[in-house]
């Protein structure tokens, strides 16, 4: 669709989970201004990514392209009073531990450039004299990480959504059917609407709107995520990722321990998740075996995220004036922020 000269943008964004919130925000604020209706209906229910989402924040990553958006998101976290208040981040520092003979360097420097003084290489016997690791292989490294905690990706989404309406967006509830290369909505009214840009933001759910709508999925797919929060001694650990074990966690507030394992159930119905158990049982049996502690498995939660290779939460562009906005691959909340910038500007380019 062409847009007649001197007049506003019209922007149609479907989903309201944190990604398509600080989308519709960033472009209802973009200079010379766009005319932005959100559709988020679906959003914020009990298996909704935002919601259930650990909230880990950190700079480094163990590739420059990844380390990049993340570097940037957590320095504009931490140099905007908005951003920390609306995300209710919390620095508590991090660790990313890293398989014998990777080089975290590239990475790391990336990270000290957006972040001085916050990045620190050290080797196997430092983490395990450090922190509650009771064994790493040989030859193992890691990231210490001084600017890095957690956000409540639900918190800075509600805050995000209230913003973009203030700012002139327009939030519908009503349930979106299809999408169309007009670019064009149709909802489940029946109406069709017809805009310059139309932008899927809908995370997990976003293959099969696409699907539905006879367009490609892209590359896109649906991968169950599950934590648990249990009881374990893991005094003077903070935010971890162990890529030996796959293992990953954070303190939880209620003196719980966030503890998670990659899973491996591909091409789940987002809307019908349920805990795996078993997951759950091997989770804890890991725990035990790279901290040498007992580990009590509390409540498990089950929620699913879009998924794309390469991983990145990036605008995609499906046609003409047809965009996604997802493909976090269970990372989005630690992106989001520099993604959604960068994604605002490009549409609007």
């Amino acid at each position: 669709m062409t847009r007649p000269a001197g007049r506003s943008p019209r922007v149609a964004i479907v989903g309201g989970g944190v990604a398509g919130a600080l989308l519709a925000w960033r472009t209802v604020r973009a200079p010379g201004g766009a005319s932005v209706d959100l559709f988020t209906e679906g959003a914020g229910g009990p298996v909704d990514a935002s919601r259930v989402s650990g909230g880990l924040v950190r700079g480094f990553e163990p590739t420059v392209a990844a380390a990049v958006p993340a570097a940037e998101s957590l320095a504009e976290i931490r140099g905007s009073d908005v951003l920390r208040e609306w995300s209710g981040y919390r620095e508590t520092g991090a660790l990313y531990v890293l398989p014998a003979g990777a080089d975290a360097r590239e990475p790391a420097d990336v990270l000290q450039s957006c972040l001085p003084g916050s990045a620190e290489v050290v080797g196997r016997d430092r983490v395990v004299g450090d922190f509650p690791f009771r064994d790493l292989p040989a030859g193992a490294v890691a990231v210490v990480e001084r600017y890095a905690g957690h956000i409540s990706p639900h918190r800075l989404r509600t805050a995000a959504l209230g913003a973009a309406a203030e700012a002139g967006a327009t939030v519908h509830g009503t349930a979106v059917d299809a999408v169309t290369r007009d670019p064009a909505v149709r909802t489940a009214d029946g109406r069709t609407r017809r805009y310059d840009r139309v932008v899927v933001a809908a995370g997990a759910w976003t293959p099969g709107l696409l699907a539905r709508s006879g367009l490609p999925v892209a590359g896109l797919r649906t991968k169950q995520i599950q934590y648990s929060l249990c009881t374990a001694p893991l005094r003077g650990l903070g935010p971890f990722v162990d890529e030996n074990s796959g293992l990953y966690g954070r303190p939880y507030e209620d003196g719980s321990f966030l503890l998670g394992v990659p899973t491996d159930r591909w091409d789940v119905d987002p809307g019908a998740v349920t805990a795996d158990t078993a997951l759950a049982a091997r989770l804890a049996e890991s725990a035990r075996r790279v901290f040498g502690v007992d580990v009590t498995v509390g409540r498990t939660v089950a929620s699913s995220d879009c998924y794309h290779d390469p991983a990145g939460l990036e605008l995609r562009s499906l046609g003409p004036g047809l965009h996604t906005f997802t493909g976090g691959s269970g990372g989005a909340a630690k992106t989001v922020v520099s993604a959604s910038r960068k994604a605002a500007a490009a549409l609007l380019g």
